[in-house]
Order: C-alpha cells, then sequence, then structure tokens
C-alpha cells in the first residue's frame, strides 16, 4: 500500500470513529497537510527509516504549526513555533504526523478523564477510562489510527494506558532521549516514549528518536536498539501489596508460563519501594509548580490558576507549599535522598536479574466518571507500580498480558518489564520473548 492510501484510510478511521458521534475522542486535532506531505515523501528516491510509518503525537510535545495545548484551556490558542528534537528526527526520517493526541490536563492525571476537551474513551471497552495521562495516543494505537504513537511518561503516563488498552508502552531511561521541546511535568522524571502494536516497531522508533542533544544536558548516548535472541535470562518477580486479586493472579499465572517456557524466575524485593508514591508526589508537585510560573499569560496562553482544572490547580497549591523556604529541606530535599535510594537498590537488584516484572497497574480501568468518586489516594495508588522505575532512572515497557472477563468486556492487563538503565534493547528483546 502507498503511503499517501495509508494516511487517507487512517484519515478515514479518525473521522468515523473519533470525530463523530459516539467518538472515542483521541485526537485533539487532525494535521491537515498530512495527505500532501506524504505525497512529499513518495516523491523522494531515498527513502528514511521510517517511511510508511503514521505516528500520533501527545499534545504536549512541540510540533510545528499545530497545537500544542496540553489539552488545556490555558494554552488552547497556542500553536508550536519549532519542532521538538524527536519530532526533527522522525520527520528527518520520513514518519508522517497524523494528529496531536488528548491527554490529562498538562499531564496530571492518570486516566485521560482530566483533560479540558473531554476524556478519551478506551476503544477495548469503550465505557471505560483509556488511562493516563497519555490516554490519546494509546488510545489512536489501540483503535488503528495511526501506527506508532509517542507520549510523556513522568510516574507511568506511557504504560498505564498501554496496560488498560491492550498495546504496548515503552518508557525509556532517563536522558535515553531528549526532552527539548517537551512541556514536562516534572524535569527530573519526565521521558518521552512510544506506543506501538509490535515490539519491531517499537524499538525502530525509539532508535530514531533517542540519542545525545545539545539542547538537554540530560541526554546520553546510546547504542542501536534492536530486538536480539538472548539466553540463560534471569527474571526477578516483584511482588507489591494492593494489587487487585484478578490482576495479579493473571500475572501468576503468566510467570508459571515463564517458567515452563525454560526461563530461570525467582521473587525478589526493593526494601523502600513502598515509600515511592510519596516520594514521587513531592517531587511532581514541587517540580510542577516551578514549571509553571512560566505560565503567566504575558508570553503565550493564559495565566494558569485562571483558567486550569481541579488537578492542576492541587499540584500548583501543593508544589507552593512544599517549595516555601521554611519547608524545601524537609520535604523536597528528603524525597530526593529517597530517590536515590530507590536507585541503588534497583541497580543492586539488577546485579542479580536480567529483568524485573510485574503487574503495570493494580487494578482495571476504571467506568467513566468514576474517578470523581474516588479518593485522592486511591486514584494516586494507580502509579503505584509504575513509578519506581521512573525514580529508578531505568526503562521499563508495558506488554499486553491478557484480558480479565467482567460481563460481557474483556478488560486488557499489562505486564511490565523494567531493566537496568540504558538496557533498552534487552528489556525489549526480553519482552517480545515473554509475550
Amino acid at each position: 500500500m502507498k503511503l499517501i492510501e495509508k494516511v487517507r484510510e487512517y484519515l478515514d478511521e479518525i473521522q468515523k470513529n473519533d470525530q463523530q458521534g459516539d467518538k472515542i475522542n483521541a485526537f485533539l486535532c487532525i494535521n491537515k497537510h498530512a495527505l500532501k506531505e506524504a505525497e512529499e515523501i513518495e516523491k523522494k528516491k531515498a527513502r528514511g527509516r521510517l517511511y510508511g510509518y503514521v505516528l500520533a503525537v501527545k499534545s504536549n510535545i512541540n510540533v510545528q504549526g499545530m497545537p500544542v495545548s496540553c489539552a488545556s484551556k490555558v494554552l488552547e490558542n497556542y500553536y508550536g513555533s519549532y519542532n521538538a528534537t524527536v519530532i526533527e528526527k522522525i520527520k528527518r526520517e520520513d514518519g508522517v504526523i497524523i494528529g496531536m493526541t488528548n491527554m490529562d490536563e498538562f499531564a496530571a492525571g492518570g486516566s485521560g478523564e482530566n483533560s479540558s476537551f473531554g476524556a478519551t474513551k478506551n476503544p477495548r471497552v469503550l465505557d471505560r477510562v483509556a488511562g493516563g495521562s497519555s490516554s490519546g495516543s494509546a488510545a489512536a494505537v489501540a483503535a488503528g489510527m495511526c501506527d506508532v504513537a509517542l507520549g510523556s511518561d513522568t510516574g507511568g503516563s506511557i504504560r498505564n494506558p498501554a496496560s488498560h488498552c491492550g498495546v504496548i508502552g515503552v518508557k525509556p531511561s532517563y536522558g535515553l532521549v531528549s526532552r527539548y521541546g517537551l512541556i514536562d511535568l516534572s524535569m527530573s522524571l519526565d521521558q518521552i516514549g512510544v506506543f506501538a502494536k509490535n515490539m519491531e516497531d517499537a524499538a525502530l522508533v525509539l532508535d530514531v528518536i533517542k540519542g545525545k542533544d545539545e539542547k538537554d544536558a540530560t541526554t546520553l548516548e546510546s547504542n542501536e536498539i534492536k530486538l536480539r535472541n538472548l539466553k540463560d535470562i534471569k527474571i526477578g518477580v516483584l511482588k507489591i501489596k494492593g494489587v487487585d486479586k484478578r490482576v495479579q493472579k493473571l500475572i501468576d499465572e503468566k510467570t508459571e508460563e515463564i517458567k515452563k517456557n525454560g526461563f530461570n524466575v525467582r521473587e525478589i524485593k526493593i526494601e523502600h519501594i513502598e515509600l515511592a508514591v510519596q516520594t514521587y508526589y513531592l517531587l511532581v508537585f514541587a517540580e510542577f509548580f516551578s514549571g509553571t510560573r512560566r505560565f503567566d499569560g504575558r508570553r503565550y496562553g493564559y495565566k494558569i490558576e485562571e483558567k486550569c482544572g481541579e488537578e492542576v490547580l492541587r499540584r500548583i497549591l501543593g508544589g507552593s507549599e512544599i517549595t516555601r523556604a521554611e519547608f524545601l529541606g524537609e520535604y523536597y530535599q528528603k524525597a530526593l535522598a529517597v530517590k536515590e535510594l530507590i536507585k541503588e537498590e534497583f541497580a543492586a537488584a539488577f546485579k542479580k536479574v536480567d529483568c524485573i516484572m510485574l503487574p503495570t497497574v493494580p487494578g482495571l480501568p476504571w467506568k467513566l466518571g468514576q474517578g470523581a468518586k474516588m479518593n485522592l489516594e486511591e486514584v494516586y495508588a494507580y502509579d503505584a507500580l509504575t513509578i519506581p522505575a521512573n525514580l529508578a532512572e531505568i526503562c521499563a515497557v508495558s506488554v499486553p498480558a491478557g484480558e480479565i472477563k467482567e460481563g460481557q468486556e474483556e478488560i486488557p492487563v499489562g505486564l511490565q518489564v523494567m531493566c537496568a538503565k540504558n538496557q533498552e534493547s534487552k528489556m525489549l528483546s526480553i519482552a517480545k520473548m515473554i509475550m
């Protein structure tokens, strides 16, 4: 199939299932130049590595000429004046951007319900949330509206919706992918990553967007990311309290299946992992508050406090308190110390095992609207299994593990695989072997 025909098919699919009637609401904007761009690529004699790929982009990543709203009324009239480094790399390799996807406002949320433009529906179970904050990107891939999508992951924002929507979601190691052009939630935790239908596509796109960038001092050099045949793999199984019994049962069954296939599997422990959620939110609130001071209504958009939703305002107010001079050492600095402790514990664990395996999310995606009735502790606890990878700065991927039947619905559940920092090739190879 020619690229132009493929783009046209995706545009028709989006028009039919995302923009009309009982829509999924995965996209906030469609690239009106997508067909023209595909036509220009078709004319080339030498084509890039992403020729034939159609990608969606989370609405907090700058794409020149397209709305970069962060799904917020604060930035609803802001259009990207430049391309993020990852977008430059994708375009250089002839990938076509089809549109900008829905998300929790400013990436503050884990369900996709906090968007100022309405919640994203889960394409697999339409009456449930798609997960967040990269809800639209996960839904777009799951619904067959693009080949691959970009998201950002602060504490699970790629892996959580990947699990809920039954697709692959990759969070790279901190520093592997440039954050230049990302409107981040938390500068010390965020990473741009990939949603895909298969591991080959995930590995290819990640290899294209990775690498050192002079515009982002946190970036690091990396070897080529490619799938390999591995032997004698040691898998560490991590069990954390609070996981839904049905989810844990499914993961346990998957673990037994992996054992029968000849993998060396054993249970491991990370001593301070139960402090992860508290540590994470202290860091996020403080860093988010600091980052939002630029949204003062003078340079672009509106003053954030005047237009934002409830969850964003909660994090701004919380961060304002945490960063007061008298509290800075008491909260933020202590959270940084615990982050280092968790990082060291994971590094020690990876000297004994090749990867760590656990559920992606402790429960099933809840029904649309139910999040408003849940207490904050319950909502934030949905990140308990994904947050540790961000604190430890390691790579992690969620892969489909199966479904749980509830009434007439078959609800996807994700299995998470973590590897040491800068070990993406190993991680994706192991994940493919156990899928």
